[in-house]
């Protein structure tokens, strides 16, 4: 029987290798004032104004650097939420953060991690 230790060490291993390198160019939108106040899925409350985004996968409290290829503005991100769930969109920013880089709608953008 493998021991509680290991257990925790061999997905601790799984979680790390199976988080993808996100850089590069992906599709993202926003959103904003319709979530106000409410949970996301890290437990804290959502700030439209807030510098956050939402991933499908990448860690709670990973920072990403997005910029926008239009304005040539960037901004650091952190992954606070799941989503989203719009096929074909990678990233869901905060409206403070699609407004910090001229995002007005979905758009592509670079990403490289902080």
């Amino acid at each position: 029987m493998i021991g509680a230790e290991l257990m925790r060490l061999i997905a601790f291993v799984l979680i790390i290798f199976s988080t993808p390198a996100f850089a590069g160019q992906t599709v993202a939108t926003w959103y904003g004032q319709e979530h106000a106040g409410k949970r996301t899925a890290s437990g804290e409350r959502f700030n439209p104004a807030g510098l956050t985004a939402a991933h499908r996968s990448l860690p709670f409290g990973t920072c990403l650097r997005v910029s926008n290829p239009k304005t040539g503005r960037s901004v650091s991100v952190r992954i606070n939420d799941r989503g989203p769930f719009t096929k074909g969109v990678s990233l869901d920013l905060s409206h403070g953060a699609a407004r910090a880089i001229g995002m007005p709608s979905t758009q592509t953008v670079n990403v490289d991690k902080c």
